[in-house]
Formats: structure tokens, C-alpha cells, sequence
């Protein structure tokens, strides 16, 4: 059995299909983890969701921004935004069991025989792997539970960008959905900064990576996440970004996730800009 993880997809099924072709992906015994942002922007949202929902046990989903928003639309608490392309999801004959998966899955995924952990976004530099855990599963509870429509109505904002355990309520659900799906910068304290989403370089003065801050407490821990298409595929501090901005006409990625770290990738048509 292979394990691979692949990074965003956003909707552009033909390119994921590409890319198992070439890493030659068989269903009876290889698993696949996916680092979010499964849907959206891209043309084939639909046919992404239903077919990673029918790999069964062989496919591990984490939650991602996109997805976060596709709930939020789904439940009334949010417009779709005109460059949202999840509608074919909200149509379709299946759409409560389709939502009724994503509400499922977890924003934190990991198996410590192969060693390796994958999230959507970042962590900041506070928080352990232990920690990361606990915060993950306050956050799914949330999200599978009956506060669900309180906690979206008020999901989108900046702030609270500065870690407190004495956080409570929808502030400190708000700080750790943005770190697990919007998190790239932050200041060497550790204060958050999601505005600026660009290249290396291109940030404010004072402002680093999370997985370059100084003293992080993962920085031990093998970590997988996707999200940050301008800085592309990448492996730095024990951390791998596996978004190769696919959508914009990039890449699709794989990581062999058997100590070799191998990364295997396809070339993606661009089915829309950078906004």
C-alpha cells in the first residue's frame, strides 16, 4: 500500500484524474489524503466531491477555506461570491448527503506510524501538535453539531489574531478556523496576519511564514498543507506546501509519504485568475 497527499484541487477533476493516472493510483490498496479546498473556482466541483467521497476509506479529507464558504452559502449565512463555482454542488439530487460529508470531515488530520500530519493552512507558532489536535476537534464539534448556524453567521473577520486559551465562544472558534484554512504570515509573536496572501517578499516589514517563526512548537513535527498557491510547491522547517496553484494554471501535486518525501505533479490548464 502507497500513501500520497495531494494538494489543492478546487474543482479541477481532469487534472486530478491526470495526476492518479501517473502515480498510478489503484483503489484496491493505495490511500489518498487531500489537503482541502476540495471545490470551487474550478469547473467540475461536483464530479471532484463525488468521486473522493466514493474512494471510501481510501481517501482522507481535510476541510479548507472553500469549503468553509460552501457551507456558509449552503446554510443561508453568506452570498456566493460571482467567481463561486459550487452551484452544480447545491443543485444536485444528493446535495443534503454531499453537505452532510463535508460537515463531517476533520481540519486536522494525522497518522503518527508514517509521521506525518496535514492541514489546510498554518498553526501558529503557540500551539503544539497536541494542541493542534485539541483545537481541531473543539472546531468540529461546532461544525457537526447544533451550533453550527450561530458559529457561520459570524466565521468571517480577522480578529481575534493573537492566541489566548481564555478565548471563548465564536472568538475562539473564529481564530482557529482561520489558522486551520487562512493562516500563510504572522508576525515572530505569533500574531496573525491574513490580508496578505502573496509571494514571498511581496509582505509588510515584520511580517514571516508561520513555519519560519522562530521557536515554533511543530517545528519537529512533519506537516503537510496546501492553500498558499504563490508560494507553490515547497518544503521548508519540515513542512510541505503542496498547492501548486493548479486553478491559475500551475500544477497539481503528490507526495509520496513513505520517508522519500517524492513529489510527483501534472500540469494544470488555468481556469481562472488570481483575485
Amino acid at each position: 500500500m502507497t500513501t500520497y497527499a495531494i494538494g489543492d484541487i478546487q474543482g479541477c477533476y481532469d487534472s486530478l484524474r491526470e495526476l492518479l493516472d501517473k502515480i498510478q493510483f489503484d483503489q484496491s490498496c493505495d490511500q489518498l489524503w487531500f489537503a482541502g479546498d476540495l471545490i470551487n473556482r474550478g469547473p467540475q466541483s461536483l464530479d471532484t466531491l463525488r468521486f473522493i467521497i466514493s474512494l471510501g476509506d481510501n481517501a482522507r479529507s481535510i476541510l479548507g477555506n472553500h469549503e468553509c464558504h460552501f457551507l456558509a452559502v449552503a446554510r443561508g449565512h453568506k452570498k456566493a461570491h460571482r467567481m463561486d463555482t459550487f452551484s452544480d454542488i447545491l443543485k444536485a439530487n444528493d446535495a443534503d448527503e454531499l453537505i452532510q460529508w463535508l460537515r463531517s470531515q476533520p481540519f486536522f488530520y494525522e497518522d503518527t506510524l508514517l509521521g506525518y500530519s496535514m492541514l489546510h493552512a498554518g498553526l501558529p507558532p503557540q500551539w503544539s501538535i497536541n494542541d493542534a489536535r485539541q483545537y481541531a476537534r473543539e472546531l468540529e464539534a461546532v461544525i457537526q453539531g447544533d451550533e453550527i448556524d450561530d458559529f457561520l453567521s459570524s466565521m468571517y473577520g480577522d480578529n481575534p489574531n493573537y492566541w489566548d486559551e481564555s478565548l471563548s465562544g465564536n472568538d475562539r472558534m473564529r481564530f482557529i478556523i482561520n489558522c486551520f484554512t487562512r493562516l500563510r504570515f504572522c508576525s515572530e509573536q505569533g500574531r496573525l496576519n491574513l490580508i496578505e496572501k502573496g509571494s514571498l517578499g511581496t509582505q509588510a516589514e515584520g511580517l514571516i511564514p508561520w513555519f519560519d517563526v522562530p521557536n515554533r512548537k511543530t517545528a519537529n513535527d512533519k506537516i503537510l498543507f496546501g492553500h498558499w498557491s504563490t508560494l507553490g510547491i515547497q518544503q521548508k522547517n519540515n513542512t510541505t506546501c503542496l498547492d501548486g496553484g493548479c486553478l491559475w494554471g500551475g500544477s497539481l501535486a503528490a507526495i509520496k509519504l513513505d520517508g522519500s518525501d517524492e513529489i510527483t505533479s501534472v500540469d494544470c490548464k488555468r481556469y481562472s485568475k488570481p483575485n
